[in-house]
């Protein structure tokens, strides 16, 4: 876990605030923006060393890396703007350089042709063109929207979309408290929430 002996200041509606903006309130010590932003890009930076086949510890031990790269180089960054594309190459770096220390590791889950294959594809510049880095960040994106609704439309959705087997609507309409027949309905609204809030 990430701790910060930072001063705290009331931020202004955070989701409203671009990385800029963001980033300007971390350059001023503020807890709640780096809390924000570590919210904000957690799923992304922790994607990329999970999708090279390292286990949930080790890319941890990435996120953290990265985090502490950060704050190091917080008053160093020249495009706040971009903060993203910087976590991302950074994430990146971090992840080459387990992958060139893997004999050292027990903890691979994947094969090393398919790791370098995919981190091949993240491109190391300050650009997010590539397919792949929108594809990690359109995936933030929705994880981040679905922990903002309700929890019985969280609950239902992830019962409905985040299982490799989902269960048989019985077992949702009892595990929510609804009908079998409002599921379909529900499901709908609980899907236009997230829209909203991709979309705020």
């Amino acid at each position: 876990m990430i701790y910060f002996e930072r001063k705290t200041h009331q931020l202004p509606n955070k989701m409203e605030l671009t990385d800029e903006q963001l980033i300007a309130e971390c350059r001023q010590n503020n807890q709640q923006a780096w809390e924000e932003l570590v919210r904000r890009y957690r799923r992304l930076i922790y994607a990329i060393p999970r999708r090279a086949g390292f286990d949930e510890d080790i890319s941890a031990d990435v996120f953290q890396q990265v985090f502490a790269l950060l704050i190091q180089n917080i008053d160093r960054i020249k495009q706040p703007s971009q903060i993203q594309a910087w976590l991302v190459t950074t994430a990146r770096r971090e992840t080459i350089r387990l992958i060139n220390n893997r004999k050292n590791s027990q903890k691979m889950v994947d094969s090393d042709d398919e790791n370098e294959e995919f981190l091949a594809q993240i491109p190391d510049k300050n650009l997010l063109a590539d397919e792949v880095l929108l594809k990690l960040e359109a995936q933030n994106q929705v994880r981040n929207a679905i922990e903002s609704i309700d929890e019985k439309c969280r609950k239902l959705i992830e019962m409905l979309f985040y299982r490799q087997n989902p269960p048989p609507y019985s077992e949702i309409a009892e595990n929510l408290g609804i009908s079998e027949g409002s599921i379909g309905p529900t499901r709908a609204r609980c899907l236009e929430k997230v829209l909203k809030k991709i979309n705020h």
